[in-house]
């Protein structure tokens, strides 16, 4: 990215602009559909159909139906509804810190909003985080999504005992708000089964982490096994390079369920002809680039070089991802892990001094938070964790003098030191 002295800078969070910001092939395939036609979806285009047909290809064959909208945030509330109908029940179970977007209904059950607004309604019931490092069950559990899972059990359970009933489980693949998590492989299945037990469907919220991001696979919920198939995912923010689409894929008995009520859905320009060609190119630059691929061996690089970091800077506590999507968790102590906040914040301003974007993220504002546009490269990569080895050991010394200095010592890393602007 360049700023307006032409400036550049490396963009080590905006997952927006998936295959690269202003790409070429994605710029060219908006152009050329505006100039011949951008209307209403009530008429049918075939770009509509051809988007939805490639889409089908990536996803298990029971998701094959697809509804278009303007944003991840109209994606969540239409999968809200999806689910309240289909299922007849009303109340939802979401992970704590979790953030679903900002319509009404979705800051309802989104912890990571409504703690700080109008509080949880009744008809929320929050989950722990799976968080295998600050969590409930951590790295020496013997199976943690069990554990996690029962949570969950346990949380249905409480709500169906004061006579509330499940309509759905909300959650984002890789919780990204909570701290750039990675759930443990199985949770989601037996979380799935303890839900539909109880006449919910599962909703696997991709917006953030979806379109071949995690390398391994195109979508993150395939991280939990290949059997697991949600009933309901779905899709925004990288899906149009940038341009307002988003994407709701479901089933037909979850569909069918939702036409019954005799009331169609209708969203003006969600499948617009324009908005079908951007996500069709930004498809073909996915495939053509094999950014999928390139998302692994990137994202590989990138976690080797910052757990020798780790090893070398007592501040990162853990590291943690797949792809790229990867978090930096940075603590003041090892035996509390208690987040290093402001020494996050001095961090990330720092590397924007240095022309690198990179923000926090996390219930203490502690993570590093790595999603960049899936070009970033092993060059990219190299620079990156350079300037940060530079920044962090910059860090320590002030600490040391500081602790030079003064009588009683600062503590660990920047936790007191006035030389770091706290």
């Amino acid at each position: 990215m360049y700023d307006e002295q032409g400036a550049e800078y490396i963009d080590c969070i905006n997952n927006v602009a998936h295959v690269g910001h202003c790409h070429p092939l994605v710029v060219q395939a908006a152009h050329e559909q505006n100039q011949v036609l951008n209307t209403n979806s009530r008429y049918l285009h075939d770009n509509i159909v051809d988007f939805a047909q490639r889409l089908s290809e990536t996803l298990p064959e029971e998701l094959c139906v697809f509804y278009f909208l303007n944003s991840g945030s109209e994606a969540n509330d239409l999968a809200l509804r999806l689910a309240r109908q289909y299922t007849g029940h009303w109340d939802v179970v979401v992970l704590d810190h979790a953030y679903h977007g900002h319509l009404s209904s979705l800051i309802d059950i989104s912890p990571y909003k409504f703690r700080n607004l109008d509080g949880q309604k009744e008809w929320v019931h929050v989950a722990p985080l799976p968080d295998t490092y600050r969590g409930l069950y951590r790295e020496d559990h013997p199976n943690p999504a069990e554990a996690y899972a029962s949570e969950v059990k346990r949380v249905v359970s409480s709500a169906q005992e004061q006579g509330r009933q499940i309509a759905a489980f909300f959650a984002e693949s890789l919780p990204s708000v909570g701290g750039q998590i990675i759930p443990p492989a199985g949770y989601f299945p037996e979380v799935a089964e303890h839900i539909r037990k109880a006449g919910g469907v599962f909703v696997a919220d991709e917006i953030q982490v979806g379109f071949g991001r995690v390398g391994k696979h195109f979508w993150a919920f395939q991280l939990q096994g290949e059997d697991f198939v949600p009933d309901i995912v779905t899709m925004g923010k990288s899906i149009g390079n940038g341009h307002p689409v988003a994407c709701v894929a479901t089933t037909q008995a979850v569909a069918r369920a939702f036409e019954a009520t005799g009331v169609e859905y209708f969203n003006t320009f969600g499948g617009s002809p324009v908005s079908c060609a951007v996500g069709l190119a930004v498809l073909d630059v996915l495939e053509k680039e094999q950014l999928q691929a390139h998302a692994a061996c990137v994202g590989s690089f990138l976690m080797e070089l910052l757990r020798q970091q780790k090893a070398k800077h007592p501040i990162i506590g853990d590291i943690r991802g797949v792809g790229l999507f990867i978090g930096v968790d940075l603590i003041k102590d090892e035996a509390t892990r208690t987040p290093a906040t402001e020494e996050a914040d001095y961090l990330v301003s720092r590397l924007k001094e240095n022309y690198i974007l990179l923000s926090t993220d996390g219930p203490g504002r502690n993570v590093l938070k790595f999603k960049p546009p899936m070009c970033f490269s092993l060059d990219n990569v190299q620079h990156v964790v350079a300037k940060l080895d530079a920044i962090l050991t910059d860090m320590e010394e002030k600490v040391r003098s500081c602790e030079t200095l003064r009588p009683q010592p600062c503590g660990s890393p920047a936790l007191s030191c006035p030389l770091l602007g706290e």
